[in-house]
């Protein structure tokens, strides 16, 4: 995808983060979150749009904001300085030199990035509402291409997975792309769309849900998906 297309899907689902705050209630518990109120999650959204600002302008990932105003007015004040503040900031050139926590160390990093972790949280905080829209299918696509490129190399790295040592193969069937993760011929295939997959591969959706089509050795599947592949 294009660096300039995740700004542009970026600032649509910021705003769409936003309309839930504005008309949600604030203590609706967020499935997927552990223990989080949406509350909490507009806590978390903005805090990390302040920590990628700093990324970027000052080249660090030590950043600690500041905990969000619990009062609605304020914390939608609050909310729009920290979008506003990241917006900026990844305004400049993509290929320019960022702090981020896996390569490239660029700003456009950060413009992918922040894309698929909004989309992602703008779901959580419609779904906590009971009514989660849909997700673009060629971003959350992305988005299931970034879970194999980015985040699982990096649980990885951490200690936080092993490496696979089975394949599983993840088709997506409305936009026609496809991706094989773990070493050899898939012992499983899973198909479903791109948006279901994004779903999947981050724990919103189970491995069980009918949207989704197996093929193959399905346990070994969901061993591969539960590693974790992603934080």
């Amino acid at each position: 995808m294009d660096s300039a297309a995740y700004l542009g899907h970026l600032g649509r689902e910021l705003d769409a983060f936003r309309a839930c705050l504005a008309e949600g209630d604030l203590s609706a518990p967020v499935e997927h979150c552990g223990e989080w109120t949406l509350l909490d999650l507009a806590d978390h959204l903005g805090g990390q749009n302040l920590w990628v600002a700093t990324a970027v302008t000052e080249r660090r990932g030590n950043y600690r904001a500041e905990p969000a105003p619990r009062e609605r007015a304020a914390l939608l004040e609050w909310y729009d300085s920290t979008c506003a503040a990241m917006l900026d900031a990844l305004n400049g050139d993509p290929a320019a030199e960022a702090w981020t926590f896996f390569p490239p160390h660029t700003i456009g990093f950060w413009r992918r990035r922040r894309a698929l972790e909004t989309l992602v949280h703008r779901w959580d905080a419609e779904h906590a509402l009971g009514a989660a829209g849909p997700l673009d299918a060629g971003l959350a696509a992305d988005g299931v291409a970034e879970v194999f490129e980015v985040m699982a190399p990096r649980q990885i790295s951490r200690g936080r997975a092993a490496e696979p040592v089975r394949a599983l193969r993840v088709e997506a069937a409305d936009t026609g792309r496809s991706w094989t993760y773990g070493p050899g011929e898939p012992v499983a295939a899973v198909r479903g769309t791109a948006a279901d997959l994004l779903l999947l591969l981050w724990g919103r959706l189970p491995h069980t849900a009918s949207s989704l089509a197996w093929e193959g050795d399905r346990e070994a599947g969901r061993e591969l998906l539960h590693a974790p592949l992603v934080p």
